[in-house]
């Protein structure tokens, strides 16, 4: 299935709309210096020893009990896409540039539509499992965020949870109610076209999420034939369930 026609899916969808626990500390006991007898000590010393500490003198700076500091743990951008702040639609380069730092984005070629290429920025262009692709809307001044592209082996979640990888039964449970999506090309794609009104499909921030799966390559061809790419199918249809695809691309676009 071409990205042209995976994004006019994206757009129609639209229309039609951790903080870890502090590890516990061990508790500090007094011992007795090993090299001294309490046997070996006079009675003065004993009397010392139970008496109470003196006050400092007045004007002595109070003794500062001592602070055991925690390793600090520095928590890094986040790695799922929200439609708000850096990846919100008024969004830019700059923007993610400043949450990601500028060493790890580049504004580079990606594939388009029918083969052709598309200026986008590209978090960790050389990270494949942290890679994530951002077009734009106003390419000359990289802003306007247009789509968010998960592919790959990104790593990337999209709203609701939804990630690379996921089996039919996954999405639905994310959704929380069956789908549509149309049947598989001759690559064994197939673009899902509806939610159907579950939560995929109402995405705060004014985004919308489409997504591409691909069948079990085991799936026969007769059973794939079964499922023609210009119809649609509900995805609890037991021929589509006996394809078993799972999510190849995630699309995250906003109307223009």
């Amino acid at each position: 299935m071409s990205r042209r026609v995976v994004v006019a899916l994206v757009a129609g969808l639209l229309v039609g709309l951790p903080t870890l626990a502090s590890a516990e500390r061990a508790q500090r006991g007094t011992a007795l210096q090993p090299d001294l007898d309490v046997e070996e000590l006079t009675p003065g010393q004993i009397q010392r020893a139970q008496e109470p500490e003196a006050p400092p003198p007045k004007g002595a700076p109070a003794k500062r009990a001592a602070v055991r500091t925690e390793p600090r743990h520095e928590s890094g951008p986040p790695r799922s896409v929200a439609c708000s702040g850096a990846f919100a639609k008024a969004s830019s380069h700059l923007k993610l540039a400043m949450l990601f730092n500028s060493q790890n984005i580049d504004f580079t070629e990606v594939d388009g539509p029918e083969g052709s290429k598309v200026m986008a920025s590209v978090l960790f262009p050389k990270d494949p499992k942290r890679r994530l692709e951002v077009w734009w809307s106003n390419e000359a001044d990289r802003s306007q965020t247009s789509l968010i592209v998960v592919n790959g082996q990104s790593t990337w979640a999209a709203p609701r949870g939804l990630r690379l990888g996921l089996p039919l039964a996954s999405v639905e449970r994310l959704n929380g109610r069956p789908f549509k999506l149309k049947g598989f090309d001759k690559d064994g794609s197939s673009q899902i076209s509806d939610w159907q009104g579950g939560a995929l499909e109402k995405i705060p921030g004014g985004c919308n999420v489409g997504a591409r799966m691909v069948a079990d390559p085991k799936t026969p061809a007769v059973a794939l034939g079964a499922l023609a790419a210009d119809q649609d199918f509900a995805s609890n249809d037991p021929a589509m369930k006996a394809a078993k695809p799972k999510v190849a691309e995630i699309l995250i676009g906003y109307l223009r």
